[in-house]
């Protein structure tokens, strides 16, 4: 069986990043949401002041998953990895691949001085919050998200 690799994310990745996006929205029921251009976010993660960073996991030359972050500042804490999507495509679950992206991340977060990992996630999504509970994550209900759209 051959061995998955994970990697920082490249230019030329990209389209395969939005159809894993666009894979991602179908399963949260709102695969309308996705209206980012290609061009957008290619130039959003690799032109002259990318926004995002992303990890792939990759097996056979194949891109099976992603982990996407930015940077959020908090004024209690300082820098804190915003982790925006993580998925592994469905035809590839249960492998351990969104491990190897997690593991991926807390790395690259305490490499770069970040005070923690932020991220949401639906609250009907079982399998993700069981995922996240792995890894000890905590979750807090007295939060609402906010929401202006242009």
């Amino acid at each position: 069986m051959p061995t998955p690799t994970v990697r920082r994310a490249r230019r030329e990745d990209c389209p395969r990043l939005l159809e894993l996006v666009r894979e991602l929205a179908l399963y949260e029921r709102a695969p309308q949401e996705v209206t980012v251009t290609l061009e957008h976010f290619e130039e959003s993660g690799f032109g002259t002041n990318p926004v995002w960073w992303a990890f792939v996991v990759e097996e056979d030359g194949m891109v099976n998953g992603f982990a996407l972050y930015y940077i959020r500042y908090s004024t209690w804490k300082g820098q804190r990895m915003y982790l925006e999507d993580i998925l592994v495509t469905e035809a590839a679950r249960g492998r351990g691949y969104g491990s190897l992206l997690m593991h991926a991340l807390i790395a690259e977060a305490k490499e770069r001085g970040f005070k923690g990992i932020t991220w949401q996630v639906l609250e009907w999504n079982e399998p993700a919050l069981h995922f996240y509970r792995k890894f000890n994550a905590g979750f807090d209900p007295e939060w609402v998200n906010g929401v202006l759209n242009f």
